[in-house]
């Protein structure tokens, strides 16, 4: 990964072939003190790993993709659980037909390139795991 901190709240990011997104991303989250922000990013991958959160069982049902995928549209945002840095990106992806596939993204290996821009948002917001939803959600404190 090479990237480059374009003004005080944006960096450009370029990921190299081999390269997990939500790796990449959460080091360049600790090394630039990155709190709260959002993402945005396209690219190419052969290998992702996508889930889908099922509201009555609290858990998530995940599916491992494998072959030539354009990634178009990746989208997330950076907060803190327990002081540690904590991505929620979802993404779409589509194969060589077209099909396209989407969900929250577990794991996304890169083919060829990802160009993701980070926002980084002044302040910090924590998540807290609510037993009710059984998601780590926003948590704001009174």
């Amino acid at each position: 990964m090479e990237y480059r901190k374009i003004d005080k709240n944006h960096y450009v990011v370029r990921m190299e072939k081999g390269e997990e997104v939500l790796e990449q991303l959460t080091y360049l989250c600790k090394k630039e003190n990155i709190e709260c922000g959002e993402i945005t990013g396209l690219g190419a991958s052969n290998k992702v790993e996508i889930g889908l959160f099922n509201t009555k069982t609290k858990e998530y049902k995940t599916t491992v993709k494998e072959g030539m995928f354009e990634v178009t549209s990746l989208i997330g945002n950076i907060s803190r659980k327990e002081g540690e840095v904590y991505l929620h990106c979802h993404i779409n992806f589509s194969d060589a037909s077209l099909k396209t596939y989407g969900g929250h993204l577990v794991k996304c290996y890169i083919s060829a390139t990802g160009e993701i821009i980070v926002t980084k948002i002044e302040g910090k917001v924590e998540r807290k795991m609510s037993p009710t939803i059984g998601l780590n959600l926003f948590y704001f404190e009174n």
